[in-house]
């Protein structure tokens, strides 16, 4: 069969409606590839038959596209109203990584603030240990130092000693005067005299030619006491007087007496 007969045999309008089966249509398509002659000539039926079809057209009613309408909407599936769900706010890392910081470094002032403060408590204890022991240490030298002085005194032979024994008044006092002749230095060593009352105090006097003279006062103690100076004395005598001394002894209330004469 060759190009006229087939395009005459009406298979090309069949195939145009659709009404070919599926080996014939194949068959078409295959002949339209090979030929331009059937492919031109199947595109003229196509056209052709498309505009027959719009001018024998018949219009449906207006009524029958409102019925097609409802039909959809009534058939079409509803829609199902999904619960909403709110969003989930984003885990922000920095933020709790900036949180984590702040506790961890908060934690670590607080600790390095205890340590601190437990060892400046530390630290002034130490420091009022060491200021206690130097205040001892001060004292201690001192006093070593007072009683260094007192024994190159005592020891010294540049020193007569006039022991001052108890008078009648109290027999039991004793005292001792160290008395350097040449520097008219005079020092006083109490072995053994009673307590006074607030309103009374001991009184040294030096006997210079037959008259008492003021050494000056003092109160009981176990120190070498330092007194006013004489270079010359017959005898020193100790007596009671009212606080801050007196002019003249209270003969009276003699307590101790010696003589400068061997």
């Amino acid at each position: 069969m060759n190009i006229e007969e087939y395009i005459a045999s009406g298979i090309l309008e069949l195939y145009v409606l659709d009404e070919l089966p599926a080996t014939e249509r194949a068959e078409v398509e295959q002949m339209c590839e090979v030929h331009k002659e059937i492919r031109l000539e199947l595109s003229l039926i196509e056209n052709t038959m498309g505009t027959l079809a719009l001018h024998t057209a018949v219009m449906p009613p207006p009524a029958l596209k409102e019925k097609i309408k409802t039909q959809i909407s009534a058939s079409a599936p509803k829609a199902i109203e999904m619960p909403t769900v709110a969003p989930e706010r984003p885990f922000n890392f920095a933020v709790a990584a900036s949180v984590s910081v702040a506790i961890l470094a908060s934690a670590l002032a607080f600790y390095f603030y205890s340590q601190w403060q437990s060892t400046q408590g530390q630290l002034e204890v130490l420091i009022a240990q060491n200021q206690e022991v130097a205040d001892n240490y001060q004292f201690v030298n001192k006093r070593l130092q007072g009683l260094e002085s007192d024994l190159d005194i005592l020891s010294s032979p540049d020193y007569a000693r006039i022991a001052m024994n108890g008078t009648e008044n109290s027999p039991q006092s004793l005292a001792t005067v160290y008395w350097n002749s040449h520097t008219a230095e005079v020092y006083l060593k109490i072995q053994n005299l009673k307590s006074l009352s607030e309103q009374q105090q001991y009184q040294l006097w030096a006997i210079v030619d037959g008259v008492p003279v003021d050494m000056g006062v003092f109160d009981t103690s176990t120190d070498l006491l330092q007194m006013k100076s004489v270079s010359a004395a017959a005898a020193f005598a100790v007596t009671i007087e009212p606080k801050g001394g007196s002019e003249n002894p209270s003969l009276e209330t003699m307590q101790v007496v010696g003589t400068t004469e061997v």
